[in-house]
């Protein structure tokens, strides 16, 4: 090999540090960051934001979910490694050891529940737990037997905002702690039917059980996805008949999340009706516009 060819080759393999971005999948986590500090705003929205604790509340929800992407992936390692998207993940292509992974990933697990539980309060620290040990002992190996994994993994996915919420003194796990919940937690199934629909084949050769295995043409992952949107499309009036969303930024809140759910439902038809997997990406970019709108809604609106 040339000189040439092997500084190109040292380009295009990741560095440590590309991995452990990887590892900890950053980016998806962000996500999680992000409706953390959703929950924190709502619930601050009375006396202000307490910039410190929101800080501790970030790092430590962070840590703990960095964490618990690394475990997901140890506990994956033959099923990724069957997939063209996740073979070149650090630990399938062979470029990281297992025990330094488990090290990573147990570290930032437990530094992270022990932050929330110091500098936050301890119901900060058990729903983060809750949030890790569904996430990693109960949803990840339930992908192999179940295609019900998509319920339970939409409960880790929605605990991020409680968390935020549940940060702020005196607000705890009360009403408006649930909603966030429910929000996240429904709006997550037809994002992952949606995923899970259009990556079917490498899902269905790599092992895993999910609602759409066989549904080659799509009409039940679409009918499942349409279900769940209209439910989605009728959450808005939980916190508009609550009075968390009072005068006309309610009204826009709630017509906002009522047409944007029935959006949803109605690009679920689209894909029933015509079968096109453009359709399906479609959907799936709807429900990625839905989420920062109706948080912004709820951002501007919330009493």
């Amino acid at each position: 090999m040339s000189e040439e060819e092997t500084s190109s080759a040292a380009e295009a393999k990741p560095g440590l540090r590309k991995d452990l971005m990887v590892l900890m999948k950053v980016r998806l986590n962000l996500f999680v960051l992000i409706t953390t500090f959703f929950g924190f705003l709502l619930a601050s929205k009375e006396d202000g934001i307490d910039w410190l604790l929101l800080a501790n509340t970030l790092i430590g929800t962070g840590l703990a979910a960095f964490g618990s992407a690394a475990f997901n992936q140890l506990m994956e390692v033959d099923l990724d490694a069957r997939m063209r998207r996740t073979a070149d993940r650090p630990l399938p292509a062979r470029r990281m050891d297992p025990l330094f992974a488990f090290g990573v990933g147990w570290m930032l697990a437990a530094m992270g529940i022990i932050h929330l539980s110091a500098k936050v309060n301890p119901l900060t620290a058990i729903l983060t737990a809750v949030t890790v040990a569904t996430y990693v002992f109960i949803y990840t190996p339930l992908k192999r037997w179940s295609s019900t994994n998509t319920l339970v993994g939409a409960i880790p996915g929605a605990i991020p905002p409680m968390i935020g919420w549940a940060a702020v003194p005196g607000h705890g796990l009360n009403w408006g702690a649930w909603f966030l919940f429910a929000l996240l937690f429904l709006w997550q199934l037809p994002h992952f039917v949606a995923i899970s629909w259009l990556c079917r084949e490498e899902y269905e050769t790599a092992g895993y059980k999910m609602w759409s295995n066989g549904d080659v043409s799509g009409k039940k992952s679409a009918l499942l996805s349409a279900i769940f949107s209209l439910v989605l499309a009728a959450l808005p009036l939980w916190p508009w008949l609550a009075g968390w969303t009072p005068g006309w930024p309610g009204h826009v809140a709630l017509a906002a999340g009522v047409l944007m759910g029935l959006m949803l439902a109605a690009l679920s038809g689209r894909f029933m009706r015509d079968g096109e997997r453009s359709s399906f990406r479609k959907l799936f970019f709807g429900t990625l516009l839905y989420l920062p709108i109706e948080l912004g809604c709820l951002a501007f609106a919330w009493g």
